[in-house]
C-alpha cells in the first residue's frame, strides 16, 4: 500500500432541517446544493477531460472528537466495475473539501485538498482539527465541476463538559438481497446526534447464497466476496443505496464490524469452514473496510491486523467503549455448535483478547462519565433458546465465553461504573435485558442493562411476534423479531430506549413505529419501566 496521501489544509478566519428536507427531496445523489459560496466549477486539476460525476458512493463523517471528526468519500464513475476500481483512471486525483458553520457555506472554517490514490480505491479520509466543541458543521467535496451534496456532522462536547442530551440511533445487519434500506432513511429523519453501526454493514455472500422466507428483494452483484476487488465492489453496491447515503449525510457515524464484513462466524485466525488463503482474504476485507468507512488513520489496517476498538467520549455525559469481538477471540467452543458443553466456561477463553480486555477495564476504571456504553456485536446476556429444563445457547455470543463475560461484568462493578449499558447487534432481533451477576439465579443482583437492535433487513419481512417475559430467561424483558433499529435518548437523568420497527422491507418506503420503550434511571441498574 502506498504511503499517506498528500494533504493541504487551510484555516479561515472567522438549518440543519433545511439540509434534511433538501436531501430527502433530492432525486439524484451526489449533486451540489446550488447554494451561495459554492465551490467554483472547472476541469480536473490536471486538465484532463471530465468523465462524469465521480461521487456515486456518497459522503460520510465519523468518530467525532471535541475538535474534529473524520470526513470520507470514495470516487467511482462505475461503482460495479468488475475490477473493483470503480471505473477510475489509474492516477492520483485531487479532491477539494470544505467545512462551514452554515449550510450555505458563507462561513467556511476549514478547507483543503486531499489526494485520492488508486492504491486506496480512490477513497479519501480527512481529519480536520481545531474546530469548536459541541457544534454542528457542514461539509462537502469537489472534483472538477462536480460537487457532492452537503453533509451535516458535529463535534463532541469538551472533556467533562455537561451535556443536556444525546440522541443515538443504533443499527446492524443489512443484507442487500433481503430488503430495502428504508430503516436508514428513517434513521436520517430522526436527525440523531450520532449513529452507531455495530456490524454486518455488508454481507460477503453472493447471489442466492443467503435465502430468506420472504423472498429475494433485489439482486446482489457477483458471487461470494473473497478478493480485494470483490469486497470493493460489494461495498460500492451498498454505497449506491440512496437511503444509506442519506443516513451517512445527516450525522457522524461510529462503525465497527461483525462477521459478514469478512466471513460468516469467523473467529480470530479461524474461518467458519476450512479454506485456503484465509489470511489473504482477511487482509483484503480489512483493506476494503477501511477504504469504505469514515475511520481515522489509526484504524488503517496493517496486513491482517486492524485496530477498531476505541473510545468515543461525549463530554461528561457518556463514554462509548467500542469493542471488536471478532478479531481477537478464541474459536467458538463446542465445535461452533450450540452449547453448553463445558468448554465454553474455560477460564482462559476470551472473546476480546487480553489486550482489549485490559484496555476496556482500564477505561471503565478511569471513566468519569454519567453513562458508560459498551458498543459491541453479539448478545452479552445469557439467552437460552430451548424451552423447558434443558439449556441451549449460542457459542458465537458471550454465552460461548462465560469467563470473559464474568471478568467484564466484575470489572465494571469493581470500578463503580455509575450506569453500565451494553449496546448490541448481530442477532436480527430486538431485545431488552437486565444484566445479572448470575443468570442461573433470577434473584441475583441486577448490575446493568443490555439493548439489542434488530437488523436493517437481514431476515426479510417478519411477523409481529414478540414477548415481554420468558420463563427460561427471566432477565430478558422484551423481544421482537421485526426489522428496524434502536433509538436512544441519553440525558443526565435517564437513558430512554425506543425499539423502532418497520412492517416490511421487501419493498421500499415502509413507515416506522415504536414497538416498545424502556428507560434506565441514573444510578439504578436495570430496565426500570417499559411502555408499548
Amino acid at each position: 500500500m502506498s504511503g499517506p496521501p498528500h494533504h493541504r489544509e487551510q484555516s479561515h478566519l472567522p438549518d440543519r432541517r433545511t439540509l434534511l428536507s433538501t436531501a430527502l427531496g433530492a432525486a439524484a445523489l451526489g449533486s451540489g446544493t446550488g447554494r451561495a459560496a459554492a465551490l467554483a466549477p472547472g476541469a480536473g486539476h490536471d486538465g484532463t477531460r471530465d468523465r462524469g460525476n465521480p461521487f456515486n458512493l456518497g459522503i460520510a463523517s465519523g468518530d467525532p472528537s471535541p475538535d474534529g471528526f473524520v470526513l470520507w468519500t470514495r470516487l467511482a464513475h462505475e461503482p460495479l466495475a468488475e475490477d473493483g476500481r470503480g471505473g477510475m483512471p489509474d492516477r492520483v486525483i485531487d479532491v477539494d473539501w470544505q467545512i462551514a458553520e452554515d449550510e450555505g457555506f458563507r462561513r467556511v472554517v476549514r478547507s483543503g485538498t486531499e489526494q485520492a490514490l488508486p492504491a486506496r480505491a480512490h477513497s479519501v479520509h480527512v481529519e480536520p482539527t481545531g474546530l469548536k466543541p459541541d457544534r454542528e458543521y457542514y461539509y462537502r467535496f469537489r472534483v472538477g465541476r462536480h460537487t457532492t451534496r452537503t453533509g451535516r456532522t458535529r463535534t463532541a462536547p469538551a472533556p467533562g463538559a455537561p451535556s443536556s442530551s444525546l440522541t443515538v440511533c443504533t443499527a446492524s445487519c443489512a443484507a442487500w438481497e433481503h430488503g430495502f434500506f428504508t430503516a436508514y432513511r428513517r434513521i436520517a429523519e430522526e436527525e440523531p446526534d450520532l449513529v452507531l453501526h455495530l456490524g454486518d454493514y455488508i454481507y460477503e455472500l453472493g447471489h442466492l447464497q443467503y435465502p430468506v422466507l420472504s423472498g429475494i428483494a433485489r439482486d446482489v452483484a457477483g458471487s461470494e466476496a473473497r478478493t480485494l476487488a470483490d469486497y470493493r465492489r460489494r461495498y460500492a453496491q451498498y454505497r449506491t443505496d440512496p437511503d444509506l447515503q442519506l443516513a451517512h449525510a445527516v450525522a457522524p457515524w461510529v462503525v465497527v464490524w461483525d462477521d459478514h464484513e469478512l466471513d460468516n462466524n469467523w473467529a480470530g485466525q479461524h474461518p467458519e469452514l476450512p479454506q485456503l488463503g484465509f489470511d489473504e482474504r482477511r487482509a483484503a476485507s480489512f483493506r476494503a473496510y477501511y477504504e469504505n468507512m469514515p475511520l481515522r488513520s489509526a484504524a488503517k489496517p496493517q496486513g491482517t491486523d486492524m485496530r477498531l476498538y476505541r473510545r468515543i467520549e461525549w463530554g461528561g455525559l457518556a463514554n462509548f467503549h467500542v469493542l471488536d469481538t471478532r478479531q481477537y477471540r478464541d474459536d467458538q467452543a463446542c465445535g461452533g455448535l450450540v452449547g453448553p458443553c463445558g468448554a465454553e466456561s474455560a477460564p482462559e477463553r476470551s472473546i476480546t483478547g487480553d489486550r482489549q480486555e485490559n484496555w476496556l477495564l482500564d477505561g471503565l476504571r478511569r471513566s468519569g462519565a454519567r453513562w458508560d456504553l459498551l458498543a459491541q456485536q453479539v448478545m452479552f446476556a445469557r439467552n437460552d433458546t430451548l424451552d423447558g429444563p434443558l439449556t441451549s445457547t449460542s457459542m458465537d455470543t458471550w454465552d460461548g465465553y462465560t469467563a470473559s463475560r464474568g471478568r467484564i461484568t466484575r470489572g465494571w462493578i469493581e470500578a463503580g461504573v455509575r450506569n453500565p449499558v451494553v449496546l448490541t447487534g448481530d442477532i436480527h432481533e430486538h431485545y431488552a435485558a437486565d444484566l445479572r451477576t448470575d443468570y442461573t439465579d433470577p434473584a441475583s443482583e441486577v448490575v446493568g442493562s443490555e439493548l439489542v437492535t434488530t437488523s436493517v433487513t437481514s431476515g426479510g419481512d417478519a411477523e409481529e411476534d414478540e414477548f415481554t417475559g420468558d420463563p427460561d430467561n427471566p432477565h430478558i424483558r422484551f423481544h421482537s423479531g421485526m426489522r428496524g433499529y434502536l433509538r436512544t435518548r441519553i440525558t443526565p437523568e435517564e437513558l430512554r430506549a425506543d425499539f423502532r420497527v418497520l412492517p416490511y422491507v421487501s419493498r421500499a418506503g415502509a413507515p416506522v413505529d415504536t414497538k416498545a420503550s424502556f428507560a434506565v434511571a441514573d444510578g439504578v441498574p436495570g430496565l426500570q419501566h417499559g411502555t408499548g
